[in-house]
C-alpha cells in the first residue's frame, strides 16, 4: 500500500510511542557506551522528557518561505512536494530531471548568487576592482608611466555590472524558482522519518526510529571557528552501515544559532514521530494537523489554544519587521528553556545505555564555548518509568 493510500484513521502497529519503548540489544561491542560515536561528538541527547519548544529556525517558525510556497501550490500539492507533512518528514529530494539541467541550474545558481549584492558577494568583488583602481592611481602620481587613461575605470565598471546582473538574476529566481517545484522541490518517500509507521526509511534498509540516537557534532573550518549540528544516528551499524566505506547510517538536521536550537530540533522531530503527542505546531505542519488523528483529538479539544488558520492569518498580515522581531523573542525562548540534565527514557530500553552519561551543562549552550566559573555542570537525573513526564502543550 502506498503511503498516500494509507488509511487515515490510525497508525500503524510499529507507530513510535515514548510510553511503549521496547527491550532492545545493546550496541555492538565495538560501540563502547563509554566513549561517544565519533572523535567530533560533543555530546548525546536524552530521549522523551520533551520540552515543547520548536527551534527558531529557517521554516520551523516565524520564516515566510514556506507561505509563499503554500500560497502558490495549494493545500495538495504543498502537502506532497512538502518537505515535511503529517506523515513523513523526507531526507531526500528525487528530481526527475535531466543531468544537463541540473549543471545549468547549478552554475545559475553558483553566478547569481556569489556575485549578487544580496548576501553581500557582489559588494566584496566592487571593493575589490574599487581597490585595484586606486592603487593603478597611487602608482601613476608617483611613478608616472604612460598618464592616467580612462581605462583604467574598465574593470570597477565591468565587475559592478557582472553584479548588478547577478543580483537581478538571483532576485529572478527567488521569485520565480518556486513555479518549478515538481521538479526542483519533489520530496522522496523513500527516504523519511515516517511518522504513521514509526519507521526511518533509508536506502540501506527500513529501521524503527527508536533504534536512532541523537548526537552533537562539532566540527571546525581552516580559521578554527566551531560549528555545530545535529547527528541522529542509527545505534546498530553492523545493520545499516554503508559497504562500501563503513560509514553508519545517520542523518543531519543543521540549525544555525545556539546549541539549544540543536536541543529544541531534536526535541521536535521526537514529538513529530511520536504519535501519543500531536504534530509540532509550525507553520508548515498547520494545514495537515486535521490529517493527523492525534492532534486533530488535540485541536478538537480546545488545548491547541490557536485558531485553525493561526500561522497563515499571521503570516498574511504579518510586516517583516514583525515577523523578524518574532523571530528574536522565539530564539529568547529557546536559549531559555530548561534542555539540560533531563531524564532519559531510553536508559530504560537498551543495557547499558546510561552508563555513559558524563556531567552535562545545565545551560547546554555552554558546550559551543570555553568553560567558564559561572557554568553549572550538573548529572543527568534517571527516568523513574516509560512515560513522556513533560507533556506540556507544543508551542
Amino acid at each position: 500500500m502506498s503511503q498516500t493510500e494509507q488509511p487515515q484513521d490510525h497508525y500503524a502497529e510499529t507507530a513510535f510511542r515514548s510510553d511503549a519503548i521496547p527491550r532492545q540489544a545493546p550496541p555492538p561491542e565495538k560501540n563502547v557506551w563509554g566513549k561517544l560515536e565519533s572523535n567530533f561528538d560533543v555530546a548525546r541527547l536524552p530521549w522523551g522528557n520533551y520540552i515543547g519548544v520548536n527551534p527558531s529556525i529557517y521554516e520551523y517558525e516565524h520564516s515566510e518561505s514556506w507561505y509563499r510556497s503554500y500560497q502558490y501550490m495549494g493545500e495538495q500539492d504543498y502537502r506532497r512536494y512538502n518537505m515535511i507533512n503529517e506523515m513523513r518528514w523526507s531526507q531526500f529530494v528525487d528530481e526527475d530531471i535531466n543531468l544537463f539541467y541540473r549543471f545549468l541550474r547549478f552554475w545559475f545558481v553558483f553566478f547569481s548568487h556569489l556575485f549578487s549584492f544580496i548576501g553581500g558577494g557582489g559588494y566584496f568583488f566592487v571593493g575589490v576592482s574599487i581597490v585595484v583602481l586606486l592603487i593603478e592611481v597611487f602608482m601613476e602620481l608617483f611613478w608616472p608611466k604612460n598618464g592616467l587613461s580612462l581605462d583604467i575605470f574598465i574593470i570597477p565598471l565591468c565587475v559592478t555590472a557582472l553584479c548588478s546582473i547577478a543580483t537581478i538574476l538571483r532576485r529572478l529566481y527567488e521569485k520565480n524558482s518556486i513555479r518549478f517545484y515538481k521538479s526542483n522541490k519533489n520530496w522522496s518517500d523513500d527516504v523519511a522519518f515516517c511518522r504513521r509507521t514509526g519507521i526511518v526509511k533509508s536506502s540501506r534498509g527500513d529501521f524503527p526510529f527508536y533504534e536512532f540516537d541523537a548526537f552533537i557534532e562539532m566540527s571546525a573550518d581552516m580559521k578554527g571557528n566551531q560549528f555545530h549540528s545535529l547527528k541522529v544516528r542509527h545505534r546498530y551499524p553492523q545493520h545499516s552501515k554503508d559497504e562500501r566505506n563503513g560509514l553508519p547510517l545517520d542523518y543531519n538536521f543543521p540549525a544555525d544559532g545556539s546549541i539549544a536550537q540543536l536541543y529544541a530540533m531534536w526535541d521536535m522531530l521526537g514529538r513529530y514521530m511520536d504519535v501519543s503527542q500531536p504534530l509540532p505546531d509550525i507553520p508548515r505542519l498547520e494545514p495537515f494537523r486535521h490529517l493527523d488523528p492525534t492532534t486533530k483529538a488535540f485541536d478538537e479539544a480546545g488545548k491547541r489554544g490557536r485558531p485553525a488558520t493561526y500561522w497563515r492569518d499571521l503570516y498574511a498580515k504579518a510586516s517583516e519587521q514583525e515577523l523578524k522581531q518574532r523571530r528574536e523573542e522565539h530564539r529568547q525562548v529557546v536559549d531559555a528553556a530548561p534542555w539540560g540534565s533531563r531524564p532519559d527514557l531510553m536508559a530504560q530500553s537498551v543495557p547499558g545505555y546510561g552508563d555513559s552519561y558524563t556531567a552535562e551543562p545545565e545551560d547546554v549552550n555552554a558546550y559551543g564555548r570555553f568553560p567558564n566559573k559561572g557554568d553549572r555542570f550538573v548529572e543527568r537525573t534517571e527516568a523513574k518509568d516509560s512515560t513522556v513526564q513533560n507533556k506540556r502543550d507544543n508551542h
